[in-house]
């Protein structure tokens, strides 16, 4: 829930008209720039990595600077707007990055060490009406981090300076195995000037629950009148849909202290959206002040009614929405950009909905990044996406045992959590990432692996100000050591950094990955032109490397991880085929990591699984490159993204090779109808030969799922996984296909029995097709004659909404391309297993709706 924002006060952004200048490291004392220090204008308020970059005096694609070891001086002069002095002038500061002095017109106002904490000083006494002078000093963190500490007891090897511990700032840009080399330095969030009015709201406090249909919201709050004005009542009221509920505040005439709940009846629930409807109410404040006649409505943001609990019986680790288990799958959510930290409402928005698009209902904002801002959380409550939030500390052994340090992080957690009060979206908070786990690899001692900070101290803030929602310590907690698959919640690289079989997803026997799967994955063409050296850069170039996520010290990258499975997968040599082929060997690249996120999904949504949910590490790159993302730096999906969109959907078919059990189909209908289906099994040899196909109907209830022998769809024995290997294969590729009542596809899963390397052939009969809707959509049409894989698409300037798909004998597909570009269009469509590709054919004039689903 945001903080409460008064039309009737004044305030002022102060954007424009900054100087920014940067000086070697000075001392606290010291409260002016150095004499003869040059300032430069910059356009707006923004950090000086940000600053620099649109000066165009630096950029990414530059040798790296370390923001880290210079003082930024930041200048504004400005004149306040006429005011009543019997009523405060209030100086905020949102966001300091990180060790900050502010002084106004001479006087210091305050210091600020944590960038995480907001800051409102009353400048009442300093302000003057013409020519303030507002500067601020960023300290040189370099500086700080070389002062003599006490070492920690275990070290982070991803972190350069492992006592940036002692520092509450983002490690996002001080991370150089993965993040890019722009610490954040400066503010990075709003400085405002504001004149209060009437009457100030403070210590606001909403709970909202629901008891089956009845739903209560219990408000509380400090209402302190200024200028001489009495409040006289004070009613919150909640609005849906036509329908409006009120409940007056109680409250002593003349005092500031106001308390209430409002109950409603027959409330819709907030639902995760691959469960129900997230529904939403409008909550405000109605102010009434005494001799006044017209009340004054505050709106204090949305809040939705839902329960949610955590099951952790038995090891198992697993969030029930409403009283419904809820197989939780996403990402972990990255800053839309890491120079800034920052994004408009509109493209949080835009990427929540690609996530949302995908299929995924859950984001983890890690403790490795930053608290995001309401707007990430209002497209989360509006689009029904659960976030699992970290509180913002990851692997280092922090100083938990210095007062300053704690009374710091109190603070900040205090006020994060205030401003996530009543957050319909807000699923679990989480005290770190990975620092049980940190300690236990190290080698730290049993008791020194889960500390009182993350135990105690931040358990009972969260109980405090979120007594609604789950708290658990650690983002891999729960076995006998920390990252234990098997027991609670773990950091899952088997199937990944660790390089064990894809049958590790099931045999590790996972029961919440909070991060998974990360791979170096390979982005479109485009997005490679946009590297330094453009598209004649190679995997093996230091450019490409520099971009790779790595380990810090490790004799290995994640494009080696990649590799492996690229081997496994297509029967081939990496190595040989980058010499060989390169653009081969980045489709098969780019299609390896989507097939392994694929297979495993596959394995932890099937009925049988303890698993309660996986985050794949990172949803967005940070820049452009082959990032853990699933979408690139500029927002363009990843050939793995379109893979998961087909995975995870709510109504969907999966595949899973039971070894001498056969092969199961697996049908998930999460929506809370019953859905009457048609499911269809083939096998295919050959390219184009069917030797088995069977169906199968059936309804399917809301919220389950069900699974079904190969064997019992076909009514026949075939050995569709080659288990018994009784001669030569029966079939080299197996279709399962889910159909509605109508015919119409849902959804569609593939099996290989042989793996994916299969033998190009030189033409398997593609054809394309497409109509311009606008200029900026088309609606193209695949079809072909023998089996295709990995059809994917070359159309510049544009990007499909389905891609890197495969394609039976005889079938043809429907996909959206959407883009940016103007004039006709030209592409080819491919396959991987085709040396002939396929011209896109335009036609004259638009037909269709480009909305319509994919149909196979």
């Amino acid at each position: 829930m945001s903080k409460p924002r008064t039309r009737h006060h004044m305030r002022e952004l102060l954007l424009v008209n900054w100087l920014i200048c940067a000086t070697p490291p000075g001392d606290a004392g010291q409260c002016t720039p150095p004499e003869g220090s040059c300032w430069t204008r910059i356009r707006q308020l923004m950090p000086a990595a940000a600053a620099l970059r649109e000066l165009k005096e630096w950029s990414l694609d530059e040798p790296a600077r370390r923001f880290d070891a210079q003082d930024w001086w930041y200048k504004l002069t400005f004149d306040a707007s006429p005011r009543n002095f019997a009523e405060p002038a209030v100086l905020g500061f949102d966001g300091l990055a990180t060790i900050a002095q502010v002084w106004l017109n001479g006087k210091l106002l305050l210091a600020s060490t944590n960038m995480f904490v907001e800051h409102e000083c009353d400048v009442s006494s300093v302000l003057k009406d013409n020519d303030n002078e507002l500067l601020i000093c960023f300290r040189a963190l370099d500086a700080k981090l070389a002062m003599p500490r006490k070492r920690p007891r275990w070290r982070a090897p991803m972190v350069a300076h492992q006592q940036l511990r002692w520092f509450r700032t983002t490690l996002l840009g001080r991370t150089p195995g993965w993040s890019p080399p722009a610490a954040v330095v400066g503010p990075w969030k709003d400085i405002w000037l504001e004149q209060r009015r009437q009457f100030h709201i403070k210590d606001l406090c909403v709970e909202v629950s629901v008891d089956d249909t009845t739903g209560t919201v219990k408000c509380r709050l400090a209402c302190e009148p200024l200028g001489g004005q009495t409040i006289d009542a004070v009613t919150l009221q909640l609005e849906r849909c036509g329908r409006v509920d009120v409940q007056r505040l109680s409250g002593r005439v003349g005092t500031i202290f106001f308390a209430g709940q409002l109950q409603l009846g027959n409330v819709d629930l907030w639902w995760p959206h691959t469960h129900g409807e997230p529904s939403l109410y409008s909550a405000s404040l109605r102010i009434r002040i005494a001799g006044i006649l017209d009340e004054t409505v505050i709106a204090i943001g949305r809040v939705g009614f839902r329960t949610i609990t955590l099951d952790t019986a038995n090891g198992n680790f697993s969030l029930n929405v409403n009283g419904v288990s809820i197989f939780c799958r996403g990402a972990c959510w990255t800053p839309l950009d890491p120079v800034t930290l920052r994004a408009c409402p509109e493209a949080s928005q835009a990427a929540v909905a690609q996530a949302r698009s995908a299929g995924m209902n859950m984001l983890r904002v890690a403790g490795t990044m930053v608290y995001e801002e309401h707007h990430f959380f209002d497209a989360c409550d509006e689009q029904g996406m659960l976030v699992w939030q970290d509180l913002m500390f990851a692997n280092m052994d922090y100083p938990g045992d210095d007062s300053e340090f704690m009374a710091s992080v109190v603070l900040e957690v205090s006020q994060q959590l205030r401003g996530l009060q009543a957050t319909a979206c807000l699923a679990l908070l989480c005290g770190n990432s990975e620092v049980e786990q940190q300690a236990a690899m190290w080698g730290a001692p049993r008791e020194l692996w889960q500390p009182a900070l993350f135990e105690d101290t931040l358990a009972q803030l969260c109980a405090d100000h979120a007594p609604g929602t789950p708290y658990w310590p650690s983002s891999a907690h729960g076995g006998s050591f920390p990252h234990q698959a098997s027991t609670g919640t773990s950091s899952y690289y088997g199937v990944g950094a660790y390089l064990r079989p894809l049958d590790d997803a099931r045999r590790a026997d996972v029961k919440f990955a909070t991060e998974c799967l990360a791979f170096a994955n390979i982005p479109a063409a485009a997005t490679i032109g946009r590297m330094p050296g453009g598209l004649a850069i190679r995997v093996h170039h230091p450019e490409w490397k520099a971009r790779s996520p790595r380990d810090l010290g490790a004799g290995w990258d994640f494009d080696d991880v990649r590799d492996h499975y690229l081997g496994t997968l297509f029967h081939t040599d990496p190595q040989k085929l980058r010499y060989t082929d390169h653009d081969h060997y980045l489709t098969l690249g780019r299609m390896a990591t989507g097939e392994v996120m694929a297979a495993s999904f596959a394995e932890w949504r099937r009925p049988a699984s303890p698993c309660g949910g996986a985050m794949v590490l990172f949803l967005r790159d940070l820049w452009a490159g082959a990032g853990w993302g699933l979408i690139d730096d500029s927002g363009v999906p990843k050939a793995c993204y379109h893979y998961l969109k087909r995975a995870l959907q709510p109504l969907t078919v999966l595949l899973s090779d039971e070894g001498v059990n056969g092969l199961f189909a697996h049908v998930i209908n999460e929506r809370n109808e019953d859905r009457p289906l048609e499911l269809e099994l083939t096998a295919w040899r050959e390219g184009d030969v069917l030797v088995a196909s069977g169906r199968k109907l059936l309804t399917l209830p809301a919220r389950s799922a069900q699974s079904f022998a190969g064997v019992e769809l076909l009514g026949q024995f075939m050995d569709l996984t080659y288990a018994y290997k009784f001669g030569p294969m029966t079939c080299d590729a197996v279709v399962l296909t889910l159909r509605d009542q109508l015919g119409n596809q849902l959804a569609q899963a593939f099996h290989f029995p042989g793996g994916l390397g299969v033998r190009s052939e030189i033409d398997i009969g593609l054809t394309a097709r497409a109509t311009m809707v606008d200029a900026q959509t088309a609606e193209l049409t695949v079809h072909t004659k023998r089996f295709a894989q990995g059809v994917h698409f070359a159309v510049p300037g544009f990007h499909a909404d389905d891609d890197y798909f495969h394609l039976p004998p005889n079938s043809e597909a429907r996909v959206t391309l959407r883009g940016a570009g103007s004039g006709p269009l030209m592409g080819s469509v491919h396959a991987i297993n085709s040396i002939k590709s396929a011209r896109v054919d335009f036609a004259a004039s638009a037909i269709g709706d480009p909305h319509r689903e994919k149909t196979k």
